[in-house]
């Protein structure tokens, strides 16, 4: 699959996530089978672009290309100026953000919002589209079937959009108005597939190898696009790749390479965020891959209270160390939710 210039060898994407899609989660992604990954939301507003926030998000060192970032705002000048500014830092790749459903931008008329004003929303893109045009970057666009049930005009800027030069298209196959509740309807992007000629991502509840599968055939898409299903579980790029190709579901990892993985993603943590907030905002990983394992509880009761990043990496490496000794491998999901509906 072709981005402009750039070919995506896999057809497997880390979607943007707020919190979570940093540059350590998205080089762990793109090493454990990840095709591309998207940067988390970059405000447009100019007096944050200097901001320790933004430049954490913009940070893309060491990291695997193409470099996509994506930007949100609700200004079209803002916009084509953010769009600007990362491309100065790094970015190869400009990702618009019309999908977002929280309350916290929807209430600015950022992210899903702007879907409900579609002049706004199309001047935005133009606006992006040219800023990056004199510097050869792609524009891509994620945004959701519409704002309500009864308004799906995903549709509609889907073929605004191709026409106004945007080079690739992510549809999460639900409304704003339900959030993440409810189940992702693949009908509407399959009939974007159909009216454009420019490459579709589906994205929504893609949470297993054989819904990858599922999907890519009902929808025809190009790629899929998987995001809270990689969280504490970023190996599923490598299981969808290996079903894809072989049919065949692969093994669940080694418990010894988790702990490597796990480790090497907290060191690399508290390398981008510092010791007093690296050890805190490390708890929401921690706690996505050990959820649903055994002696959980008590390990977390004994984890929250540390502070200090060695110890905490001591912490996590010896409770997967008693993990190791009483199994080889890393439960697989279904054992998991087992686990979980037994406790």
């Amino acid at each position: 699959m072709r981005i402009g210039q750039y070919t995506v060898e896999k057809p497997l994407m880390v979607a943007p996530m707020a919190g979570v899609t940093d540059r350590p989660f998205r080089r762990l992604c793109k090493s454990l089978g990840a095709g591309y990954a998207v940067s988390e939301m970059i405000t447009s507003k100019p007096e944050l672009q200097s901001s320790l926030k933004t430049q954490r998000r913009a940070d893309h060192q060491g990291e695997v290309g193409p470099i996509a970032v994506q930007i949100a705002g609700t200004d079209p000048l803002e916009m084509a100026n953010a769009a600007l500014e990362n491309i100065s830092r790094g970015a190869q790749i400009i990702d618009i953000n019309m999908g977002c459903p929280a309350k916290k931008v929807c209430q600015k008329w950022a992210g899903s919002a702007l879907m409900q004003d579609e002049p706004l929303a199309l001047s935005i893109i133009e606006a992006v589209v040219n800023a990056c045009l004199p510097h050869q970057v792609p524009v891509t666009l994620k945004m959701r079937t519409g704002w309500a049930q009864a308004h799906k005009n995903a549709p509609i800027i889907a073929k605004a959009a191709e026409s106004l030069g945007v080079q690739m298209l992510t549809l999460h196959g639900r409304t704003r108005e339900q959030g993440y509740k409810g189940f992702a309807e693949y009908d509407t992007i399959k009939a974007i597939k159909q009216s454009v000629s420019i490459p579709v991502v589906a994205n929504g509840d893609i949470d297993s190898p054989q819904k990858a599968r599922s999907v890519l055939d009902y929808t025809q898409a190009d790629a899929i696009m998987v995001g809270r299903a990689a969280q504490g579980r970023p190996w599923i790029f490598r299981e969808i790749d290996y079903f894809l190709k072989t049919g065949q579901t692969l093994a669940p990892p080694l418990v010894v390479e988790i702990r490597r993985h796990l480790l090497e993603h907290l060191e690399e943590h508290y390398s981008l965020y510092g010791s007093f907030i690296g050890v805190r905002s490390a708890r929401k990983h921690i706690g996505w891959y050990t959820k649903g394992l055994p002696q959980r509880d008590e390990f977390w009761g004994t984890l929250c209270a540390i502070e200090e990043p060695k110890v905490q990496l001591m912490r996590v490496a010896a409770y997967l160390d008693e993990l190791a000794s009483q199994m080889e491998r890393w439960p697989g999901l279904q054992e998991v939710l087992e686990v979980e509906e037994i406790q």
